[in-house]
């Protein structure tokens, strides 16, 4: 025997970390040694290719599967393996071993060095063809692991089959699988140090998961080959996306979105997504489509932000090409694709980026740094530069490979404060002594200049809900240079004052009016998003506060404050039409509603009427983050609870004067103070009877009399309808 029993011992017990130093084709006195490890096998010989049939027998060395034997010549030497088992069946085999490393020594260098932003095209399960033979290359970081295999469906799942081969210095475990078909299923098998197997884990780079429950084995798919039609929306992307433009955007769950109640109740795929989406988002005049977490998550009750398969489209809709037409679908229909994105934090299920090999390696080892509080999830090491780099070529990789628009960044407070949610000794304080996530800071300072860098045209949009300053700020100004933040503030403020009964606004004016005293320190998106529909917190309709007329009329009252308020819009589905039910994730949104009386209906037209005013009026978007876009009027008419304020455009005379009116007694003969004189055509007024409103206005405008009022040349005097936002425009504007 030309191995020690310890090393045949370790090798069928899956025990020997370093598969290619004992397996595949070695030198020796006469030739070359050939060992393989083929279980169940009764009969196994090697079949070199420039020699015709003619073949070399090998010895068993173990019962487990080991075989040995030796032949002619010298390295390298190509062959293959003919294995025969019980019943006369017999299989010829290409021998994983006799392939050498796929890795080059510059790409092992920046993933060392932690600065790969192509990473995904490395590590994870790729198709690829190596001396004309095709097969899978598995890559994974593993630094802290004994020994590593890939287990799957072609292998029984048994980790002694595969082990992969070490790169030492960086952690990275690879292997050329050759036969491995495009669907199959697989996890890495892991052996720690300690010698303990863990639990089989999922590919933190798969590109696919399994369509079925527990939806936990990763799949070997293929990204290449699809035929993008939206060059003309890439080409012109920077533009739409550009401060000055008008941002509408329509935040979809796709599983909750619409269902398929004829047939199960099942969800609609990518491509049907693709279809009704593009349609709907075209009527509704939405700029963007923003989706919740699409990466997979075998649990879908966490809405997708606890990820597990952080490359991978959920497969419940459909396969990875599937997603790339639902984003092409909507770009060549001229709509923006924004993902949810969650680099803050990450399930502890077994099978994933948990205790990956043994340690903690993607999230930190001290349980004050490792837990999140309000999430039983783990916290990612941002200091670590592998895990960074993860992240960061994870933000590239759906920009890139998916052409997706930009991505809305989770829970950002949670990431820069290390006493988030934290009590007093229950979190460690910076190398300073401070409060501030510092590795954190620099990770998303980082990834916006990467992302900026390279895709120019896309967005990065920050859920930050706390006052730190420069969100939306360059980098080499100070900022965490994200393009856009949520306003949080503003959110709140407004639909805790819109759910006051009228006769009590008065006494919470301000919260109408205080956003401007910080409205330009950031580039804001104002959200109503899910996260104010569910839990408890009830519908937007069902926030307002009356009867059906009057809770109507209050919503379709905050949209017309809202889309005239300086910032870009963000609503959730179900609100353009006054969902009555909290979200449900579980089941459609209630589309029946429209068919019933004409306030939903009704709703759902005044959203695409402001959407389109919105997206046709510079004066509505142009100078969104601009003092210069924005006057008041008046805010001080607490005791009627009325604001009024124009929003300007670049150009002489391009302006848009909005008076709201939050009370539910209308006000005839109010004077509001305008920037000029001439007619002002009444362009929108939310209580028309078209949107279910009592149809009181201004008999289509009004005259810019010379009479200065509230600190203006000119006024007009109104009829303000109850609880309704009336929008007036220069007739030339």
């Amino acid at each position: 025997m030309s191995l020690s029993r310890k090393t045949v011992q370790t090798l069928v017990t899956g025990e020997h970390g370093d598969p290619f130093a004992v397996l595949g084709p070695h030198a020796a006195a006469n030739g070359v040694i050939v060992r393989v490890f083929l279980p169940g096998a009764v009969e196994v010989s090697v079949v070199p290719l420039d020699a015709g049939s003619l073949s070399h027998p090998l010895k068993p060395l173990h019962p487990a599967g080991l075989w040995e034997g030796e032949l002619p010549g010298r390295l390298p030497v190509a062959y293959r393996v003919r294995a025969s088992y019980g019943g006369g069946h017999t299989v010829e085999i290409e021998d994983p071993y006799r392939f050498p490393p796929t890795l080059s020594g510059f790409d092992l260098h920046l993933l060392g060095e932690g600065t790969h932003y192509r990473i995904y095209d490395k590590l994870g399960a790729h198709a690829a063809t190596l001396e004309g033979v095709v097969g899978v290359i598995f890559a994974v970081w593993a630094p802290n692991a004994k020994r590593v295999s890939v287990v799957g469906d072609w292998n029984g799942w048994d980790g002694r089959s595969h082990p992969l081969r070490l790169h030492p210095g960086n952690g990275i475990w690879e292997l050329f699988l050759p036969g491995v078909p495009e669907g199959a299923r697989y996890k890495f098998e892991i052996v720690s140090r300690s010698g303990a197997p863990l639990a089989l884990k999922s590919d933190p780079y798969a590109f696919g998961f399994e369509p079925d429950e527990p939806r936990t084995a990763s799949v070997v798919e293929r990204l290449d080959g699809f035929a993008w039609g939206d060059g003309a929306w890439l080409a012109e992307r920077g533009r739409r996306q550009a401060l000055d433009a008008p941002m509408s955007v329509y935040e979809v769950h796709l599983g909750s979105w619409r269902r398929m109640p004829q047939e199960g109740d099942r969800f609609l795929t990518y491509q049907e997504l693709g279809d009704q989406l593009a349609d709907y988002a075209t009527e509704m005049a939405f700029t963007h489509v923003e989706l919740l977490p699409v990466m997979e998550h075998p649990f879908y009750g966490s809405w997708g932000y606890q990820t597990i398969g952080y490359h991978a489209p959920t497969r419940r809709y459909g396969r990875p090409h599937d997603f790339m037409a639902f984003v092409d679908r909507l770009h060549r229909r001229g709509i923006g694709v924004l993902l949810d994105w969650v680099p803050a934090h990450f399930p502890k299920d077994s099978h994933g980026l948990a205790y990956f090999d043994g340690t903690y390696l993607y999230e930190h080892a001290d349980p004050r740094e490792r837990e999140h509080p309000d999430w039983g999830t783990r916290v990612f090491n941002f200091g670590r530069r592998e895990v960074a780099n993860f992240l960061l070529g994870n933000a590239l990789f759906w920009l890139e490979r998916y052409h997706v628009d930009g991505l809305r960044v989770d829970a950002v407070a949670s990431m820069i404060y290390r006493d988030y949610s934290r009590k007093a000794g229950e979190w460690i304080p910076n190398v300073f002594g401070g409060r501030e996530n510092l590795e954190a800071i620099a990770f998303l300072k980082r990834l916006n200049e990467v992302v900026y860098g390279t895709h120019p045209g896309a967005v990065t949009v920050a859920e930050e809900s706390t006052a730190w300053p420069m969100v939306s700020r360059p980098v080499h100004l100070g900022g965490l240079g994200f393009g856009l933040k949520w306003n949080m503030g503003w959110m709140h403020d407004v639909l805790e004052y819109m759910g006051n009964e009228s006769i009590h606004r008065k006494y919470h004016h301000n919260r109408l009016t205080f956003g401007m005293l910080y409205a330009w320190t950031e580039n804001f998106v104002l959200p109503l998003s899910h996260d104010e529909v569910v839990y408890g917190k009830r519908s937007l309709a069902r926030k307002m506060p009356g009867d059906d007329w009057q809770r109507f009329a209050n919503l379709r009252l905050l949209y017309g404050f809202m889309w005239a308020y300086p910032g870009k819009k963000l609503l959730f589905m179900g609100g353009e039409f006054g969902q009555s039910d909290e979200w449900n994730h579980d089941k459609s949104l209630d589309w029946h509603l429209l068919d019933q009386g004409p306030y939903h209906r009704g709703v759902q037209r005044l959203v695409a009427d402001l959407n389109r005013q919105y997206r046709g009026r510079p004066s509505l978007h142009q100078l969104d983050c601009e003092t210069a876009g924005f006057a008041w009027m008046d805010c001080s008419d607490a005791d009627q609870s009325i604001v009024a304020f124009a929003r300007f455009g670049r150009a002489p005379g391009d302006l848009t004067v909005c008076v709201c009116n939050f009370t539910p007694v209308p006000r005839h003969g109010y004077r509001v103070g305008v920037p000029r004189g001439g007619f002002y055509r009444e362009i929108l007024n939310t209580d028309s009877a078209y949107y279910g409103g009592s149809d009181l206005g201004n008999g289509g405008g009004v005259v810019g009399e010379a009479i200065p009022w509230h600190g203006q040349s000119h006024s007009v005097l109104l009829s303000l309808p109850p609880l309704a936002a009336v929008w007036l425009a220069p007739s030339e504007a």
